[in-house]
């Protein structure tokens, strides 16, 4: 039994860090002897991952490293341990911690010629939350949100959000960040699948718990992986060959932009000459009618590709007489990122970065009138896709007795383009590949962790075979990078959604893309959490995130944690035919195989001939067995299961509650094998 962890809060005061950065060379003039007394007061510095609030991994060496002048004595005290160290000749320093059990809050020092003190460090499990948008997903746009939030009291959890940051070089430090302890004020914003992950683990464990949050929505895996990775890879040399040099990037983005303003001005002509000009885009009576269309729910991406900036979108509908002057609620599904949303010109709301969250308006009494009615929405995209999206169910002017759907073709018009300040900085994360490891990964490294969360694979669904090599690539890249060893990578598999409503006949890119994840298998010290049976069809974001959350931490408590138990569901073993039956057998079967269904009805399984064509099979649970058979198939040779895009009707689960993994017994010719990554 684990003896409970004591947190003494308020036991020391919390001041902000007494750093100061030093100035860019050239910036200003400074005389020899202010500036030789700025260095002496302020060498010393922390990457900005380290801060108060900070977990720290237990059990294991912990680095502490940063920078200070050339040769200059560093000195790092915490928890009664002291190891000095001299900077090297570029600055930086580095030293390493012997390990710590579990604990807190204690104070972290480092001294050179200025000091720093850390404090309210605590000592416990620390895990790095990554991928696309579906790890970024918040507690706030989550299943029973106000619930989780309002529950959300555990103040040893604690969560740090690498801001979004790419970049053409390796990064030494991340932009900006803070750690934050789980509170009803905070826990709406951290990523979802690491918290409910993280609220498992610690229930079990009863320590802190610490999440780097370092996700990025609608990224490929490519962007992830490092140069070197790359360069090295027998997928990826040949291209990485044709890669503009580090130096040169920049000048290739430029281009690239040059040629998207052409693009817009072939669209829509001119830009408006500022933000107070675009104004008169809220109004009801702006004449919209030379503008281009985009379909809303959608990503103007669809339109324009790799847009990123400020553009308005703008409809119309229809209100009955009867209706007129009466309050209404608007449902604009969600926005990437930012929205000001207007009715007739009246401004009824606005969310700010929130790409995630479903947009529900109250237009006031008397904004309505009869007959025609017009919505602006000013939507701003920082990166990856933009613009109104989501189920177009959820796109609608809802009153009392009436429901006016609003998905279709809307008006478009771009105010203005994404500015990028930084030099060394891309907007698109996906431009090249590399830029969100140099961004978001390596200033990083080689923070001590205990392993890493992973959910990503959407954007690669078009390429689901590569990413057989692709995934796997970028575990051994940065579990490389760490030098840690082979430290626990667990997973996410692809949820149930629509996509291109692909399946065993037609083929399903998302169905490979499962393959591909089921593959990475593999790989040491890796486990995967089959979600296929808690999708939306209707949406790429299914909101419960705690069942996610649940089965990562059912896995990390049996294979890091030793916690023993049944942890993942059924994985199929072997096929056997026997006239025109196949016959399936499982291992991971728990207690028992069962069928999710009130009739014990098996879904989700189809039999296929020579002919390769499939069709549905019933079937039966025997044991550890799976009987099938098919009306149509005389004498099958091949079965699937959850082979389709939208596989969310599978039913097959342990007696324990986990889902069966997806699978297939062929090895028939994948629709994505000849899709391959390019640059852009």
């Amino acid at each position: 039994m684990n003896t409970p962890f004591i947190y003494q809060a308020g036991r020391e005061r919390r001041p902000g860090l007494q750093l100061r950065l030093p100035l860019k060379k050239g910036i200003i003039l400074l005389s020899a002897l202010l500036l030789n007394a700025f260095y002496a007061d302020a060498n010393v510095r922390l990457p900005k991952l380290f801060g108060d609030g900070m977990v720290l991994q237990r059990n294991q060496n912990i680095p502490v490293w940063g920078w200070a002048d050339k040769g200059e004595k560093v000195t790092v005290t915490f928890r009664g341990q002291s190891k000095t160290v001299k900077a090297d000749n570029s600055g930086k320093w580095k030293v390493e911690l012997s390990p710590e059990a579990a604990g807190g809050p204690f104070k972290l020092h480092v001294k050179g010629k200025n000091a720093i003190s850390l404090n309210d460090v605590l000592v416990g499990e620390v895990w790095l939350c990554s991928g696309q948008s579906n790890m970024e997903w918040s507690v706030r746009g989550s299943k029973d949100a106000e619930k989780e939030i309002r529950e959300g009291k555990y103040p040893l959890i604690r969560h740090f959000k690498v801001p979004n940051t790419t970049a053409k070089d390796p990064q030494n430090d991340i932009r900006g960040g803070s750690w934050v302890a789980a509170s009803p004020n905070t826990v709406g914003d951290f990523t979802a699948v690491g918290y409910f992950f993280a609220r498992e683990l610690y229930k079990e464990l009863q320590v802190p718990i610490g999440l780097i949050n370092s996700s990025w929505g609608g990224t490929d895996i490519e962007t992830w992986i490092s140069r070197s990775a790359l360069q090295n890879s027998d997928i990826f040399k040949a291209m990485m060959r044709t890669m503009p040099a580090s130096a040169d990037l920049e000048y290739v983005i430029k281009e690239r932009k040059n040629q998207l303003n052409k693009r817009i001005v072939e669209l829509q002509g001119s830009f408006p000459k500022d933000s107070a000009a675009a104004a008169i885009f809220r109004l009801a009576d702006f004449d919209d009618s030379k503008w281009p269309k985009v379909k809303v729910p959608g990503f103007w991406e669809q339109s324009v590709e790799n847009l990123d900036g400020i553009a308005w979108l703008r409809t119309s509908f229809n209100i009955k007489p009867e209706n007129a002057g009466k309050p209404a609620e608007l449902h604009l599904a969600m926005i990437d990122d930012s929205d000001e949303t207007y009715v007739n010109g009246t401004k009824v709301g606005s969310v700010k970065n929130g790409y995630n969250t479903n947009r529900v308006y109250n237009v006031p009494a008397g904004v309505l009138k009869a007959g025609k009615n017009v919505i602006s929405v000013r939507v701003e995209d920082t990166g990856g896709g933009g613009g109104i999206y989501g189920s177009a169910n959820d796109v609608k002017i809802q009153m009392d007795n009436e429901t006016i759907p609003l998905e279709g073709q809307w008006k478009f018009q771009l105010e203005s383009l994404l500015s990028v300040a930084n030099s060394n900085s891309m907007s698109d994360p996906n431009s090249f590949p590399t830029l969100l490891y140099n961004g978001m990964i390596h200033p990083l490294i080689p923070y001590a962790i205990k392993g890493a969360l992973w959910y990503q694979g959407e954007n690669n669904a078009g390429r689901a075979v590569q990413y057989r090599d692709a995934f796997p690539l970028m575990i051994n890249d940065w579990r490389s990078k760490w030098n840690q060893g082979n430290f626990p990578f667990y997973f996410v598999q692809l949820s149930s959604w629509i996509a291109s409503s692909g399946d065993s006949n037609h083929g399903s890119s998302w169905a490979e893309l499962r393959e591909a994840q089921t593959q990475t298998l593999k790989l040491p010290n890796t486990g995967m959490a089959v979600t296929i049976d808690i999708g939306e069809t209707n949406d790429i974001h299914p909101k419960n995130k705690q069942d996610v959350g649940k089965r990562l931490a059912a896995v990390a408590l049996n294979q890091s944690y030793k916690k023993g138990g049944t942890f993942k569901g059924p994985a199929f073993e072997k096929l056997e035919i026997s006239g025109n039956k196949a016959v399936l057998n499982f291992t991971e079967t728990g207690s028992g195989l069962m069928a999710k269904d009130k009739y014990g009805y098996l879904r989700g399984f189809e039999i296929a001939g020579a002919d390769q064509k499939f069709y549905y099979a019933k079937g039966y649970v025997e044991g550890n067995k799976v009987i099938l058979s098919s009306d149509q198939v005389s004498a099958p040779v091949a079965v699937r299961y959850a082979w389709a895009d939208d596989a969310g009707d599978a039913n097959l689960f342990n007696k324990e509650g986990f889902p069966a993994v997806p699978f297939r017994t062929d090895n028939w010719k994948p629709i994505t094998e000849n899709v391959k990554y390019t640059l852009r």
